[in-house]
């Protein structure tokens, strides 16, 4: 077992270098302003600091899919249409509640046959070492790591890992959180525009402009922000161009 992990030049780092690459790397997917950005850092972070590992992928958890949002290397995309083609694979495979899933050799051991034999065959990778990222409970998403050498991951790997996985996981969860808030402030903003809009065109007041929108929004199964958006662009309202809004504001 290797006493410590090794850099991607060939050379052994010492225990003071991984905590100083992990500090910068993590210091960096805080700046970070979008969570596209942020997983782009994770998975070249996770390829610098583990020794083996030759090429790394980020996916984050959706309703009915997990799809991948940063990787280093085209593979990986083969990976995941692989994944739900054959709906086999890490992904698919219910691994929510746990932390670490680790196969030596994708091509004969994986608990996913028929995913690991066809990876193996198309994209040449063998080992997989995958962490959940999670914040509290709530699982973000997965950090999924691969060799070419069979075997290439050690129990060091997999407590680095989980190092890495942590920080990233934090780093995510404060880049999801920051863009949320960009996008809640972006519709407030817009969705005053649209009420302005309606108040002056048909002299409402603020609260039966914004009625109006929320009126729409409703009778159309359309998003309230969808609503203002064509208000903002178009100066009419969606499907009542020729009804004013002024006599239906309740």
């Amino acid at each position: 077992m290797r006493a410590s992990p090794i850099g991607r030049e060939g050379c052994r780092m010492d225990r003071h270098e991984f905590g100083r690459r992990l500090a910068d790397a993590a210091r960096g997917m805080s700046e970070t302003r979008h969570p596209a950005d942020a997983l782009e850092r994770v998975a070249t972070m996770a390829v610098e600091l583990i020794g083996p590992c030759d090429v790394a992928g980020v996916c984050v958890l959706r309703p009915g899919r997990d799809d991948t949002c940063a990787h280093t290397h085209d593979s990986l995309q083969t990976m995941d249409d692989l994944q739900h083609a054959l709906d086999e694979g890490p992904a698919m495979s219910g691994h929510r509640t746990v932390d670490v899933i680790s196969v030596a050799d994708l091509s004969r051991d994986a608990p996913w046959p028929r995913w690991g034999t066809e990876v193996a065959e198309k994209t040449g990778v063998r080992a997989y070492l995958g962490f959940r990222l999670f914040v509290d409970a709530e699982s973000l998403g997965m950090l999924n790591l691969y060799a070419y050498e069979p075997g290439a991951f050690d129990h060091a790997d997999q407590l680095d890992g989980l190092v890495v996985a942590a920080h990233a996981a934090v780093a995510l969860s404060a880049a999801v959180a920051q863009d949320q808030m960009h996008t809640a402030l972006g519709s407030r903003q817009l969705i005053g525009e649209a009420t302005g809009i309606l108040r002056e065109r048909f002299a409402l007041t603020s609260e039966q402009a914004f009625a109006v929108l929320k009126r729409l929004s409703s009778q159309q199964n359309i998003k309230l922000f969808a609503v203002a958006q064509h208000v903002v662009d178009t100066g009419t309202l969606p499907g009542a161009a020729d009804q004013p809004p002024a006599a239906q504001p309740g």
